[in-house]
């Protein structure tokens, strides 16, 4: 990262007066290449602006209030618009096996993390073993989809700063690996995956090697999206030294995910609290230390190197065996049975019908989701449904720290500081 943060510093080739030829001027001033005493002052005036919720820029019905001076950002305000879905409040009102199709829909870039997030605190609050299998095929989906969050990020950040050829070759990647998620779980955008106690199914024939070759689909597209982007004037103009976070105040607001290690914090819970076999596996933590808007493009191209690497081991090492428990309080029996025994048809009859009953108490659950920390709340009275569920949305932090880390910076720069912090519409509210 180090390398390629540098290019804007020294490249020889730079257009001059880009952040390439030289130092960017400081936050919260305007130059003007060739001021003098030729040119006449330039009258500014005091305005305010909504930018979104129809904004090409802006996210779902997001809308910032922008309060400006000339260019120069001096407020700012967040609406984050009426997508109220009432996740909670639904979840509670639900069996615990019917809050899945709610969960798909927080980050839905990357539904089947979580899916996971929350099958892992039923599981803890239920004191529930999953098989080994069910563990590497939820880290195998959950990487498909954080390559599948990073690619779209990438390519949506790139196409609002202008460059509409890496969204398409994003969109491209992204696409390939949504067939493979289609092909495992039947949907494409909502993928619902993981059940308490395991998966929804086993890979079907012939998906490894399918995913393999995908797989190395995408490096190639990777890699031409990097060389399009990482020596790019325009791109390095108006992402380097712009949306800066200093790694104490990272701290400070909340941040997890690439935003923090962005800024130089190497905090990752799958490393820090390793949970299904992340343990087992070898990848690396990449960690910026600028904390602006380019620090976070490249946190995000690694990290997909690192998932390609952590899929292709999991591949390796998984063997045959079960894909959930064969704990008929939690798991539908196999049809089988239920076409063969009673006690088959009623396990299979209770579950529909009540759902599973966890034992009372609560936990906290936490997993690296692909935009930072993704935690569940869960407080069980031992009945068929969540008696209370509190979430943890990884996009909220960054999101409520937009106006401190604008403020001061041209309008221009609100656009790529928004992007890179990957806010989700559906996870940031409650």
């Amino acid at each position: 990262m180090s390398e390629a943060k540098g290019v804007g510093g020294i490249d020889p080739r730079a257009t001059p007066g880009s952040a390439g030829a030289g130092e960017r001027p400081p936050m919260g001033t305007v130059s003007r290449a060739g001021d003098g005493e030729l040119y006449a002052p330039m009258p500014s005036k005091h305005m305010v602006i909504n930018l979104g919720p129809s904004h090409p820029a802006m996210h779902g019905v997001t809308r910032a209030v922008v309060e400006l001076n000339g260019e120069i950002i001096e407020e700012m305000k967040l609406d984050i618009g009426f997508l109220h879905r009432g996740f909670e409040k639904s979840c509670e009102n639900v069996t615990w096996g019917q809050v899945f199709p709610y969960t798909d829909r927080l980050n839905y870039v990357s539904s089947i993390m979580n899916n996971v997030g929350f099958a892992l605190a039923v599981e803890k609050l239920a004191k529930l073993e999953i098989p080994e299998r069910a563990r590497y095929l939820r880290v195998i989906t959950s990487e498909i989809h954080r390559i599948c969050d990073h690619l779209t990020l990438v390519g949506a950040m790139a196409m609002e700063l202008g460059a509409m050829t890496v969204f398409l070759y994003g969109i491209e990647a992204r696409d390939l690996l949504w067939d493979r998620l289609a092909e495992l779980c039947g949907a494409r955008l909502t993928s619902n995956y993981a059940r308490i106690g395991g998966v929804a199914r086993d890979m079907p024939e012939g998906w490894q090697e399918k995913t393999l070759k995908v797989l190395d689909r995408v490096v190639a597209i990777r890699e031409e999206i990097g060389q399009l982007l990482n020596r790019n004037r325009i791109f390095i103009d108006r992402c380097l030294n712009t949306g800066k976070v200093s790694r104490e105040d990272a701290l400070e607001l909340g941040f997890t995910g690439p935003c923090l290690r962005a800024s130089g914090e190497p905090y990752d819970i799958r490393k820090a609290a390793p949970y299904l076999v992340y343990d087992r596996l070898d990848f690396d933590i990449p960690v910026g230390s600028n904390g602006d808007n380019f620090d976070r493009y490249l946190m995000r191209m690694e990290e997909m190197r690192q998932s390609d690497k952590i899929i292709r081991q999991c591949f390796e090492q998984m063997a045959p065996g079960e894909i959930i428990v064969q704990d008929f309080r939690y798991a539908l029996p196999p049809k089988p049975l239920v076409y063969g025994t009673i006690e088959g048809v009623m396990a299979h009859f209770k579950l529909v019908m009540e759902g599973i009953k966890v034992p009372a108490g609560e936990v906290y659950s936490y997993t690296e989701a692909a935009n930072g920390e993704l935690g569940f709340y869960v407080v069980s009275d031992g009945g068929g449904r969540p008696y209370k569920l509190g979430l943890r949305a990884p996009g909220w932090p960054m999101l409520a720290a937009l106006p401190v880390m604008t403020k001061g910076s041209l309008l221009s720069d609100l656009i790529p500081t928004f992007d890179s912090i990957n806010m989700i519409g559906g996870e940031v509210e409650q």
